[in-house]
């Protein structure tokens, strides 16, 4: 009779105890893929700000490179790097003026040089140009009727139609300082019949 009671009271005395376990592997497993969503999150960020940038062609004065409508990428970080070049088609708002749209245009003039437009032909610093690229005739020198002397931070820039563009020819545009520069044109994504790179 006694043991049994003793027994009894043993277990009245016994508490269960409610163990919680932290299984830290989980814990470091979730802390991982939160920091690799994180990451691509931020690299989408970056490929999208500096690379993706859409800009819509208006008007035919790049063709046959970039025609009216044509969705282009820009790269907004190559010129952090490095200056804009002979031949970079560039995105820029003339005068930078954020009430109209971007222009696309190549550029031809770099800073400090002297730029002359003579029967048809283009000298840059007493030189003829020679490009490598299609071009239509310059019927119009505008502005360019005489020598065109660069700033260190300008440029003067043309498009590939120059019977119908609206370049460094017209006052309205000029000559394009660098921190007008957008970005420059790099890939082509609409529409279909002319998806790829810009060149």
């Amino acid at each position: 009779m006694g043991r049994r009671r003793k027994r009894r009271i043993f277990k009245k005395n016994k508490k269960k105890k409610f163990e919680f376990h932290i299984d830290l592997g989980f814990l470091a497993g979730i802390a991982i893929w939160i920091f690799k969503i994180g990451v691509v999150c931020l690299l989408a960020f970056v490929w999208v700000w500096y690379f993706g940038q859409q800009v819509s062609t208006v008007g035919d004065s790049m063709k046959p490179v970039l025609s009216n409508g044509d969705v282009v990428l820009v790269n907004r970080i190559v010129y952090n790097a490095m200056a804009p070049k002979r031949g970079d088609i560039i995105i820029f708002k003339p005068k930078g003026n954020e009430n109209i749209h971007y222009y696309t245009k190549r550029i031809i003039g770099l800073p400090g040089e002297s730029v002359e437009i003579i029967e048809n032909r283009i000298y840059i610093d007493g030189e003829k140009l020679e490009e490598e690229y299609e071009t239509t005739d310059i019927t119009e020198v505008g502005i360019a009727n005489e020598k065109i002397e660069l700033a260190e931070d300008e440029y003067f820039v043309l498009g590939d139609n120059r019977a119908s563009s609206e370049d460094s020819r017209n006052a309205d545009v000029g000559n394009v300082k660098r921190e007008y520069i957008y970005g420059k044109a790099w890939f082509v994504i609409s529409p279909r019949k002319d998806f790829g790179w810009v060149k």
